[in-house]
């Protein structure tokens, strides 16, 4: 390699180099003969455990020798433990990923073993508290994993994990979430690790996912606006409309979808004025409105607001009070939208 100084071995330095490599061979090859013998006949001892964390040290690939670990946590191990047992042990298993994550960050046997230590989490450490542990392994875990991240953004396999993570966690923290990931990808882009227009069509079918889940999650929607931005690009925004379309043909009465609509078509009409027809135009307007109408039965507590923005009382540029004031906030800030703003 260019700019690498070549080490020059001698023949004798050389033949001992061999020689180690060799030797190394044979243990690993021995070890693993050994673990797979034992279970071939089933053994389940502790000294069979040990000897699965001794491979798994040298080879983190060994997908078989990590089923065969959870198999003796699972039959033989955790029957004979107590909840507080259990859980050191997991917390064991757990230290033993992060080790082998350093320096395999992208094995996938590794993260898979992880997921699989957070499942088998038992309630505790009360009756009266029994997420104490869980949220106390979802809490370190998204701080390890967001480190990853900084380390490596383009590891797809943290990325899912901490999706995971964040799905999964006993306290949920959505809107913390997608906040965190609105920092971490503009980091990225303004120092170019990260391809801006790739990586926003991914988010763009992440967040379109998370919407079909729960379409009910203000926090999304915040996040698609944020992804939005001014709605310069005509398509992208076109495109949008006509995939929250989609989902408000399937939930109907979806207060999200609906003021989303009015939001992205004024938009549309503000910054693509002049590319659209007046006839298009007063189609816009015409299916604002009739979604205006939804919204004052569907979220009758806000009536005045949808009321308000009733064509030609207010102009599309200034649309509704909250929204308007939120977007506006969040396309020339770039801060934190809070749940209260969205109120």
């Amino acid at each position: 390699m260019h700019g690498v100084k070549r080490v020059k071995y001698t023949r004798e330095a050389l033949a001992a180099k061999k020689e180690r490599e060799q030797a190394k061979l044979k243990e690993y090859q021995s070890l693993t003969a050994e673990v797979l013998a034992r279970r071939k006949a089933r053994d389940t001892t502790q000294e069979a455990f040990d000897l699965t964390t001794k491979l798994l040290h040298i080879n983190p690939e060994f997908y078989t020798i990590w089923n065969y670990r959870r198999n003796i946590l699972t039959d033989a191990i955790f029957p004979q433990r107590t909840p507080p047992q259990i859980n050191d042990l997991l917390a064991d298993d757990l230290s033993l990923t992060t080790v082998l994550l350093k320096q395999h960050p992208k094995v996938y046997w590794i993260w898979n073993h992880r997921y699989w230590c957070l499942r088998q989490v038992p309630d505790g450490p009360t009756v009266s508290d029994p997420n104490g542990w869980r949220q106390t392994y979802w809490n370190k875990e998204l701080f390890v994993v967001e480190r990853m991240l900084d380390a490596d953004p383009r590891n797809f396999h943290a990325w899912n994990y901490r999706r995971y993570v964040l799905e999964e966690m006993p306290v949920k923290r959505s809107e913390h979430a997608w906040h965190q990931r609105s920092k971490i990808l503009s980091s990225m882009w303004a120092t170019g690790k990260l391809n801006k227009t790739k990586s926003m069509e991914e988010e763009f079918d992440l967040v379109k996912n998370a919407m079909y889940t729960d379409p009910n999650d203000q926090s999304v929607w915040i996040y698609h606006r944020w992804l939005i931005g001014s709605g310069d690009n005509k398509d992208i925004l076109e495109r949008e409309i006509e995939s929250i379309q989609e989902l408000l043909d399937e939930q109907p009465d979806s207060k999200w979808c609906m003021e989303s609509l009015v939001f992205y078509k004024r938009t549309l009409m503000r910054q693509h004025h002049s590319s659209l027809s007046d006839e298009t135009r007063r189609q816009l307007e015409g299916e604002c409105l009739e979604l205006l109408k939804k919204l004052e039965k569907v979220d009758p507590d806000r009536r005045q607001r949808y009321i308000d923005l009733y064509p030609p009382k207010l102009a599309p540029v200034r649309m509704c009070n909250g929204i308007s004031y939120l977007c506006h906030h969040m396309l020339s800030s770039r801060s934190r939208p809070t749940v209260a703003m969205m109120r």
